[in-house]
């Protein structure tokens, strides 16, 4: 079992490299599995064990998959099963985009429901629904779900709320169906685009990726090609968001800065100062940060990913902030945490109202999920005394290497396995 040891109050300097986009890098690695002609080269791909499984995955089905340093070279000629059932499909939320993918290439999908972080309900019923609407008979039995179709034929779907999952999942299975699909009130979220790029890449016919409506022409097969996985957004908004919180000033590099506006606003709003370049933002701060309220909302709106981590910010900013959460009702719960820290917050439904303190101390941490974990780490790098986090399997879900670049920065961060501490106390 390891866990991360911080031992907090250091202001970060430097520059730090931001790693291509997890949310992209799970959904076009399904993609390849549609691919029937020639390989697929997938360039900055995160290190990180969501992709991990994911390759072990493909594997699993028949794929070849290689990996060099940040590059995966993948040939699905060989892929017959249409089954995905492993621990590993069962244990990752993105597993569900295998249901797509295999059902455009196999006209079938055997599919084992996924899991991934505690963070409320998410259901797949607009997957369904979107796939039922192209011919799919999909049902639900011994935890998987099962998806056939003699033929699949386009559609005009209208998404009942505003899903990345089924977005991408229809958007899979609309390339082989017979015509033209339409998807309205689909999500918009730049790895919605990314992936909708890479199958055109492929010879897929997809227009209006980033828009309102989505439009898919069918086509017979896909080929392989080469392919870049745009930088992570998230990732970047969770360092932007550590200089802010801790002080001092940082270049973070490799970002698409629009997609980073909402973001970049907000820390705005708190006093933090800005510098936006081309592929690249300077954050600067060396004050207490200022109050704010925040709303979640599908992308171009604040995202739910960055809620939790800007809640730290919030907890020792002056004044009084509040939190909507809109889009998951369990999304709190890392503050039961923080509380431990000194976090003065009350939890009003999906309301979380934040009074700030001036000091957080250190104390021993449970990550809850993914973006609590990385939310844990930053309260760490400003409270007083060490800061303690285990569960951090969470957190290598996605955040690749992100001590060794907090380090970089002045951090003192490290990670300890305590299999190995005990071993040696015997010793």
């Amino acid at each position: 079992m390891e866990k991360i040891i911080i031992n907090g109050s250091n202001p970060l300097y430097g520059s730090v490299e931001i790693s291509g986009a997890k949310n992209a890098a799970v959904a076009v690695i399904p993609a390849a599995v549609m691919c029937s002609v020639g390989k697929c080269v997938i360039d900055n791909i995160p290190n990180i064990e969501d992709v991990n499984k994911l390759i072990r995955i493909l594997n699993t089905l028949g794929a070849r998959v290689t990996k060099v340093n940040n590059t995966l070279i993948i040939d699905s000629s060989s892929v017959k099963s249409h089954v995905a059932n492993s621990d590993d499909v069962h244990n990752m939320r993105a597993s569900y985009y295998l249901i797509g993918a295999l059902l455009a290439r196999f006209k079938k999908a055997v599919v084992d429901l996924p899991g991934g972080c505690s963070i409320g309900d998410r259901p797949i019923d607009q997957h369904i629904k979107g796939l039922e609407k192209l011919g799919a008979n999909i049902k639900i039995e011994h935890g998987s779900v099962i998806a056939e179709a003699d033929k699949l034929i386009g559609n005009n779907i209208f998404f009942d709320v505003v899903s990345v999952g089924a977005t991408i999942n229809v958007m899979f299975a609309a390339c082989f169906a017979e015509g033209v699909t339409v998807l309205e009130n689909v999500a918009k979220e730049p790895h919605v685009v990314d992936v909708a790029n890479f199958l055109n890449l492929m010879g897929a016919n997809i227009k209006g990726a980033g828009t309102d409506v989505i439009k898919i022409t069918g086509v017979k097969k896909l080929k392989g090609c080469s392919y870049s996985i745009i930088p992570d957004q998230i990732e970047a908004s969770t360092y932007m968001m550590a200089v802010a919180a801790c002080k001092g000033d940082v270049l973070v590099k490799n970002i698409i800065p629009k997609h980073l506006e909402s973001v970049s606003a907000k820390l705005i709003e708190m006093g933090v100062t800005i510098y936006e370049y081309d592929d690249s933002i300077r954050v600067k701060n060396n004050k207490r940060l200022r109050e704010v309220n925040i709303k979640t909302a599908p992308y171009p709106g604040f995202p739910t990913d960055v809620q939790q981590i800007i809640g730290v910010l919030m907890s020792i900013s002056k004044g009084t902030s509040v939190i909507s959460e809109s889009i998951f009702e369990n999304r709190f719960k890392y503050f039961d945490e923080l509380k431990k820290m000194g976090v003065n917050v009350k939890i009003e439904g999906r309301a979380a109202i934040i009074n700030g303190v001036e000091r957080l101390t250190g104390c021993k941490l449970k990550a809850t999920d993914l973006r609590a974990g990385a939310a844990m780490i930053i309260a760490g790098l400003v409270a007083e005394g060490e800061t303690e986090i285990t569960s951090i399997e969470h957190i290598d879900r996605g955040y690749p290497d992100i001590e060794s670049k907090l380090r970089k920065l002045g951090a003192n961060i490290y990670r300890e396995c305590e299999d190995i501490k005990e071993f040696k106390n015997i010793i």
